[in-house]
């Protein structure tokens, strides 16, 4: 089926010249490959940017991977090549052949494929994204009247492959476990939920964080098509879906982005910048106007295409620093002398202004562990732009709290009481993410010190602090029922440990403090606002003991005590605003979960003892290791 030559139009030449100036937001609605019917024909109209080939041609199964009759056309001076190729169809599997201009040969995927062949497979495949009828309008209407900052947000991070599996390297499609995984999150109360990166990438146990089709959900869980069915389910019952999403590099294997044209186009000239020696990757090259349309419209297509609900962006801290794991002959300086890459920081504006001004009220979340300021911030305040950002120095210091021996923790109180001297300098999610449950870290549960009853006992009371602390929230697959190991890449979760009362009951827990935390207004209606929030002891160091109060829009409050010792503290007070009735919401060390207390009061009534500068105090029985809930509710209330 020989090519079909023609007069490029304007449409095409326009589209070129804003990819070309870094202002095509929608690239991959002309680059790629698009069946379309031109003159009457039916085929695919390929379109590529290799700036410095000295050819181009297609191959693939439908030409018997011989480019003779298929030799891409320059579209006059801009760098890029097309061509109609008229009886293809989806399924087509495809590679562009580039000549170098040193006399190379290489074939390379399409950096705009909307599919990819099954690992091992390297090809690109024509599909059609097109005909998918979505079903969620109800669903983008909230979402557009709807500011996410005072509304609730309880993220189920997970990895597709693993939450189970069929066996080594055989993953359950969306298809066939997509109804399970949506009726379990929906069931323990989840918000969002956070897929680790979906893109097409060659190895399994990166995880997909080293990518080489950028615009291809990977082969590994089905089709496009059954991706967008996934997201549309999700929708339809009131789940919204972030997508892990990596700008920060690419990887290396040569079908993909690297010396593209034979020259490093997406990567950059500089060695030094376009080498990511921590990951054996290369880094875009962010100044390079060409490669900000292509990343911007990665974001924009899976928000246009498959209605992702917000991306976290992986690695903000790596692609913002000069010498982040590099060694000193591989480290650069900006134009002033800085650390700072200068480009990353503009591309990273340019970006979210973007992604706000077609898709408001997607969340943008940064992965970001430096302490840079702005990163929440508007850009025309100065900052990134972006509307959250991971807490990460929050978690470092609870995980440090955590694993301490409950005899170490009086001496490092300010590990727990940190983050809230700077918990209002940004938008946080408070993250307990994979990173956490890998490479020896050891899982949520056994990070835990002590016995087997203090680790669950342990576990359920730092659940109650992060439920209750100011920022949102993301707990990664397995967390939630107490898996004992830590996250294995290649299997399983471990869900024959609910045969076990002590996960079944973890998993209970985890299910009630979710829901109470939805229901709760006060633990989320003013995350963003000091006046939602109020210490009532937080220099009791000595017993380690931690009371504070978090506040709704209405006047109404809840009040948290967490014993992080393991002494019992009977008849313990605690000063609350008002007098009256308390409900007590939740307790950790109730019996239902594990714990050893029976018959908890359902209220507690304050009453006129001044205790931590109040007027009216609480006596509450505080056992090792527990953490409780009570809500504020008027006097005479039942």
């Amino acid at each position: 089926m020989p090519a079909v030559r023609e007069k490029q139009d304007k449409a095409l030449l326009k589209d070129v010249y804003l990819f070309n100036r870094g202002d095509n937001d929608f690239a991959y609605r002309t680059f790629g490959a698009h069946i379309k019917l031109e003159n009457r024909r039916k085929g695919v109209r390929f379109t590529v940017w290799a700036p410095n080939a000295a050819d181009v041609g297609i191959v693939g199964d439908f030409n018997g991977w011989d480019s003779a009759e298929h030799r891409m056309e320059p579209v006059a001076d801009t760098g890029v090549w097309t061509l109609f190729v008229p009886g293809l169809k989806a399924g087509d599997l495809y590679k562009y052949e580039i000549h170098t201009s040193d006399g190379r040969r290489l074939l390379k995927a399409d950096p705009f494929a909307f599919a990819s062949e099954l690992r091992p497979g390297t090809a690109s495949v024509v599909a059609d994204l097109t005909s998918y009828n979505w079903k969620d309008e109800q669903w983008q209407t909230r979402k557009q009247e709807t500011s996410p900052y005072d509304q609730p947000m309880l993220v189920y991070e997970m990895h597709m492959g693993t939450w189970k599996i069929k066996g080594p390297e055989i993953f359950y499609s969306y298809d066939e476990i997509g109804a399970e995984i949506l009726d379990y999150v929906v069931k323990m109360g989840y918000t969002h939920i956070e897929l680790m990166p979906l893109a097409e990438h060659p190895f399994d146990k990166s995880w997909g964080y080293q990518i080489t089709g950028f615009f291809a959900p990977t082969a590994r869980y089905g089709s496009a098509k059954s991706l967008m069915k996934f997201i549309d389910r999700c929708h339809r019952k009131g789940i919204g879906v972030i997508l892990d999403w990596v700008p920060a590099h690419f990887c290396k294997d040569e079908q993909g982005l690297r010396e593209f044209d034979g020259t490093p186009i997406f990567e950059g000239s500089d060695p030094r910048l376009a080498e990511k020696p921590l990951w054996g990757t290369n880094s875009f090259d962010y100044g390079r106007t060409e490669v900000q349309s292509f990343l911007i419209s990665n974001a924009l297509y899976w928000m246009d295409m498959f209605h992702i609900d917000g991306l976290r962006v992986d690695a903000v801290a790596s692609m913002r620093d000069l010498t982040m794991d590099k060694s000193p002959e591989q480290q650069t300086r900006n134009i002033y002398g800085g650390t700072r890459n200068l480009d990353a920081d503009e591309f990273l504006k340019r970006l979210n202004k973007a992604v706000f001004r077609y898709f408001p009220n997607t969340l943008m979340i940064a992965e970001d562990s430096s302490a840079e300021p702005g990163v929440t911030a508007p850009v025309h305040e100065g900052g990134l732009g972006f509307n959250f950002k991971w807490n990460m120095g929050w978690m470092n210091d609870m995980l440090r709290y955590m694993q301490l021996d409950p005899s170490e923790r009086p001496k490092r109180h300010n590990w727990l009481t940190f983050a809230m001297m700077y918990a209002y300098s940004e938008n946080f999610i408070l993250p307990l993410s994979h990173d956490e449950v890998v490479h020896g870290k050891k899982s949520l549960l056994n990070k835990m010190p002590g016995s087997y009853e203090e680790k669950f006992a342990g576990l359920r009371a730092f659940y109650g602090f992060w439920m209750t602390h100011p920022g949102k929230k993301l707990l990664f697959m397995g967390g939630e029922f107490g898996q004992f190991d830590e996250w294995k890449d290649s299997e399983s979760l471990d869900w024959m440990v609910l045969q076990y009362d002590s996960h079944s009951s973890m998993q209970q827990y985890v299910r009630k403090l979710n829901g109470l935390y939805r229901k709760q207004g006060a633990l989320w209606e003013q995350d963003f606002n000091p006046e939602g929030f109020e210490w009532i002891d937080v220099n009791n160091s000595e017993q380690c003991v931690i009371s504070f109060i978090r506040k709704g829009k209405s006047g109404n409050y809840t009040v948290t005590v967490a014993n992080f010792s393991l002494n019992h503290y009977g008849d313990y007070q605690v000063g609350v605003p008002d007098k009256g009735r308390y409900k007590l919401l939740l307790h950790s060390d109730d019996s239902i979960f594990g714990g050893s207390s029976s018959e908890l009061p359902a209220r507690y009534s304050s009453t006129e003892a001044p205790m931590h500068g109040r007027d009216f105090s609480l006596n509450l029985h505080l056992p090792p290791l527990s953490f409780q809930l009570l809500e504020f509710q008027s006097r005479g209330t039942h």
